[in-house]
Parts: structure tokens; sequence; C-alpha cells
């Protein structure tokens, strides 16, 4: 049986590597467990990350790739991500909040072993700070697509409001999927979701004080 070429093997190895830990913690990401865990042999996960933080960081690269796929699979939701310099009228927010909603829909239910891993991972960078740029730049992706959202949406500080509904978005997502009430919370419904969608995006469109 032959595996996938070298061009893809790197994402298999990433893939794997989140999913290791969304199952385990990070005491569950090893070399060898990706190995194992990927069908390839001994050896291969080593051979192209050679360390443990090379593997982590080839996972915030991985996860950044996926979630902003899953901006870009919103579209039909009527909300594609504007080009650079275009505004949107007012009414286009409405599809902007449910895009939003779709997407923390997505994230708390089929996404969620995702999510848990992503947050997980993340944490290593403040310990070890060898990772630290690394996972700056897997976030650049989020706040730059957030940014011309906010500035399409008529902004006048785009990248101020990106910062603020990123930072929403993820305290959202921790808390509905880690936090103290996370176990005992009702399932994700998408009319409430839509709901704290438009009240983000108003707040962080509104005017600043």
């Amino acid at each position: 049986m032959s595996h996938a070429p070298a061009v893809d093997r790197r994402t298999l190895i990433a893939d794997t590597a989140i999913g290791l830990v969304a199952a385990a913690g990070l005491r569950g990401l090893t070399h060898r467990a990706v190995d194992g865990a990927a069908g390839l042999p001994a050896g291969s996960t080593s051979y192209y990350f050679r360390t443990r933080t090379a593997l982590i960081a080839a996972c915030y690269q991985r996860l950044a790739q996926l979630d902003l796929a899953d901006v870009d699979d919103g579209s039909p939701l009527g909300f594609a991500p504007p080009a650079p310099g275009s505004t949107l009228p007012e009414p286009n927010r409405e599809a902007a909040a449910a895009l939003l909603a779709g997407l923390l829909y997505r994230w708390l239910t089929a996404g969620r072993e995702r999510q848990l891993a992503r947050f997980e991972l993340s944490l290593e960078a403040a310990r070890n700070p060898e990772l630290q740029e690394d996972l700056r730049r897997a976030g650049q992706g989020a706040r730059g697509r957030a940014a011309r959202i906010a500035a399409a949406l008529g902004s006048d500080r785009p990248e101020e409001a990106a910062e603020l509904l990123v930072a929403w978005t993820e305290g959202l997502l921790y808390d509905r999927l880690a936090g103290a009430r996370a176990r005992s919370r009702p399932a994700p419904d998408l009319a409430e979701l839509t709901a704290v969608a438009r009240r983000m995006l108003a707040a962080v469109l509104a005017d600043p004080a």
C-alpha cells in the first residue's frame, strides 16, 4: 500500500497531531503517537518535524488554514469576505451576523474538538517563547479577514474592531467549550448565536467614545 506523497504528508501529520491533542491533550502528543495514529512508518513525523516545537508550530498553521476555510465556506450564507477597499450597505450587517453565527455554531458543534485542541496548543506558546512568533503568524489571517469585514461594514478603525471581534469570538468559544458552565449549558442554538453575533458586530462597529 502506497502512502500519500510528501507534499500531503505534512498536512496528514498536522491533522493527526491536532486530533491527538483533542483526544488526550498535549500529553498525548509525541512523534511516535502521531506516526501510529496516522499509519505512517516509525520516524516519519520526526523526519518532517524534528522537534515537538516544530510539530506544534505546524499545528498552528494548519488550524489557521482550517478556520479560514470555514470562513470561506460561509459565503453561501450571503456574505463573502469583501475585497480590500470595498464598502457594504447597512443591510449587509445582517448577512455578516449570519456568517459569524454560522461559524460559531460550526465551531461549537462539528468543529468542537478542533477548537479545544487549538486552545490547548495555543497555551503552549505562553510557556515556550520559541512558539510565540509561530502563533502570532497563525493568527494574522483571522485578524486580517476580520479587519477587512469591519472596514467593509463601515468601521473607521477596522484593525481595532478586528481585535475586539476576534477577542470576543475567542472568549465566547472558550466559555461555551471549556468554561465553568460549559457542561451545563444548553446545546448551541443558531438563533441565539445570531442574536449574539448582531450584538458583537454592533459593539465593534460603534463610534469610539
